[in-house]
Formats: C-alpha cells, structure tokens, sequence
C-alpha cells in the first residue's frame, strides 16, 4: 500500500490517512485487541510493548508503555475510550507519559480519532490528532511521530496479510 498521507489541516491538528489491503473488520481487530495491537504497534525500531492494557468500549481506558530493549529506557500513552462504533469508528483521549525519556508533548490530553472505511476490500484508515495547543502538536512532529507510524502501518500490512 501507498505510505500514510500526512497534513496539517489547523494549527492544532494532524490528518493521517493510510489504507490497508484487508477488511474492515481485520482492521478493526488489529486496532482494538491487544494481542493483535502490541504485534504492530511496535514503537521505534529497538523498542518492545511490554504493556498493553484497553477496554475498547465507551469510559474504557487503555494503557501502552514501550521499553528500549538495549537501555531499559520507557515512554507511553493513556487515555479513555469517548466514542466506540463498531468497524467505523473511534475517539479516545491521548496523554503523553515522557517515562524517562526526558521529552515533552504537553500535560493536556490529545484528542484521537480514527475512522474505518472499507471500498472494494480495501479499508482507509482517517487519524485526526487534535492536540491541545500548537506547541504540543509541533513538539510531537518534531519526534518523527508520522513516520514512526508509517513504520507501524507496514508491519502492520505484514499483520493483516498473514
């Protein structure tokens, strides 16, 4: 598949559209069951996801923590479920935990939301990233964020192919 489209359409947010050569449904799991999540949602090359805890429904909460395999260093993001409709879409908030990194991406909660849309066996994926301010959003840019997801979705393609 094409590599993710990434824009800035607002001074706060980030659009990211990716397909997928695979069912919406098979999406749809891939992106809310653990034991599929943590096998493509791998973080940086190097880093494992020892941690990744989600109740996918309306109030559920989630939590994902990644460790550098090398240095035992950690990030990770919680949050709780806003919005769940099955096979189409998903809100959810996004806090940033630095771990011991030493970075920052704000201490206001992100907004996330990702739409399924399946057409002819072909499913789109829409993130919209809202963050809280400007600064938050270009200091998560500035980590190479789109293109650490760009690395996941093709492990991802990878996932959903097998």
């Amino acid at each position: 598949m094409k590599p993710a489209e990434v824009s800035t359409p607002s001074d706060r947010e980030v659009l990211v559209k990716r397909s997928f050569d695979a069912a919406v449904n098979l999406v749809w799991q891939a992106y809310t069951e653990p034991a599929l999540l943590r096998r493509w949602l791998q973080g940086p090359p190097g880093w494992s996801m020892p941690v990744c805890e989600m109740a996918t429904h309306v109030g559920g909460k989630y939590r994902w923590r990644w460790r550098n395999n090398e240095n035992g260093q950690e990030f990770g993001f919680t949050g709780e479920m806003l919005e769940v409709a099955l096979h189409s879409k998903i809100v959810h908030t996004q806090i940033f935990d630095p771990g011991d990194l030493g970075v920052s991406m704000g201490a206001e909660p992100t907004i996330i939301t990702v739409t399924f849309n399946e057409t002819n066996g072909i499913t789109h994926v829409t993130t919209s990233i809202k963050f809280a301010s400007q600064a938050d959003r270009d200091a998560a840019m500035s980590t190479g964020m789109t293109d650490g997801m760009e690395m996941n979705y093709k492990v991802l393609d990878g996932v959903l192919a097998g």
